[in-house]
């Protein structure tokens, strides 16, 4: 099997990488060739690996030499961020829009029909004033999005669908929702205060919180994130029936709970580093999405949501545990 990951060098896309080739096999079938496409080289560890190949540069300028390559998967993880998007229209839709065509375009070409797993998000929800959102988030619930990068992130779910129909691609929409705790630093991400406020203060620095603690959101660990991506892949057609959005699991945590748990690990020093500054942009984007969704099509590709924010907390400093520095 070959296997395209866009985004290959970034958080997600390295993970769903390193964890490819540990298993060998992906939907019965040998993992023989991984192309990881991305701005950057991917990490030494996996250019390492014989199976790994790298593609750098922007997606939208590979996807002229991409016509000539036929791929059995492919994982879309690549674009802009949502602040990015809010903040820089033209880089939202180059990055976004522009290069998602240019990809679907590319996969036609082959002419092969490979599967395409295209990583949505939450942000394709929003609330309209003539269409208020309901309590919770089910598969058939109207997207209204209301950032340039959630409407983005739905117009390439159409791309998706659409060619797809029309038997380009045998393609998928999984919507992620926010990723943590993520290492490293901030991102352009709206959302990116989430795992910093986890981060930063577990290594004795201080973090700024852009919304108000009662602020809910809805949250997956990496591992979660992951092993959706690879359910999705997995999925056979009647199993994943039709052409819609699968919304991947979600935990449903306040910010509060966030630092609730973050105390109960690094104790009431950690929790004091976390200074609450209000920003109105950062607390209208994140607002506005939905924080409850029913993950019941999700779990019967055998996917749940993680089980509390304290576990995925945990999951963090055993996968990474430098980043721990109060006791």
């Amino acid at each position: 099997m070959k296997i395209l990951i866009t985004g290959g060098a970034g958080f997600v896309g390295a993970l769903l990488a390193h964890k490819l080739l540990e298993r060998e096999h992906l939907d019965g079938q040998p993992i023989n060739e991984l192309v990881l496409a991305d701005l950057v080289p991917p990490a030494a560890d996996l250019l390492a690996d014989a199976r790994v190949r790298a593609l750098t540069g922007a997606l939208i300028a590979q996807c002229a030499g991409l016509r000539g390559e036929s791929f059995d998967m492919v994982f879309h993880l690549a674009g802009a961020l949502s602040a990015e998007c809010e903040a820089d229209f033209d880089l939202g839709m180059r990055s976004n829009l522009d290069s998602t065509r240019a990809l679907l375009e590319a996969l036609r070409a082959a002419g092969n029909t490979p599967r395409l797993i295209f990583a949505s998000s939450l942000a394709v929800y929003g609330p309209d004033p003539g269409l208020p959102l309901p309590a919770v988030i089910r598969e058939d619930t109207l997207p209204t999005p209301q950032s340039s990068y959630g409407a983005q992130k739905f117009i390439c779910e159409q791309l998706v669908a659409d060619y797809t129909r029309k038997g380009f691609v045998d393609g998928r929409n999984a919507r992620l929702v926010t990723v943590v705790v993520r290492p490293g630093g901030p991102s352009g991400a709206a959302s990116s205060f989430l795992s910093g406020i986890v981060r930063e203060p577990l290594k004795g620095e201080f973090a700024v919180c852009p919304v108000p603690p009662e602020t809910r959101v809805a949250l997956a660990s990496p591992a979660r994130t992951i092993a959706g991506l690879i359910a999705v892949s997995e999925a056979s057609r009647d199993v994943w029936g039709g052409r819609i959005a699968l919304n991947l699991p979600a935990l449903t945590v306040s910010v509060g709970q966030m630092l609730d748990a973050l105390e109960a690990v690094g104790g009431t020093q950690a929790r004091a580093l976390v200074q609450f500054e209000p920003d109105a942009e950062i607390t209208r984007i994140v607002g506005g999405w939905p924080a409850v969704f029913d993950n019941s099509r999700a779990a019967r590709l055998g996917l749940e949501p993680d089980p509390d924010f304290l576990s995925i907390i945990r999951a963090y400093l055993a996968d990474y545990p430098r980043e721990k520095q109060i006791h």
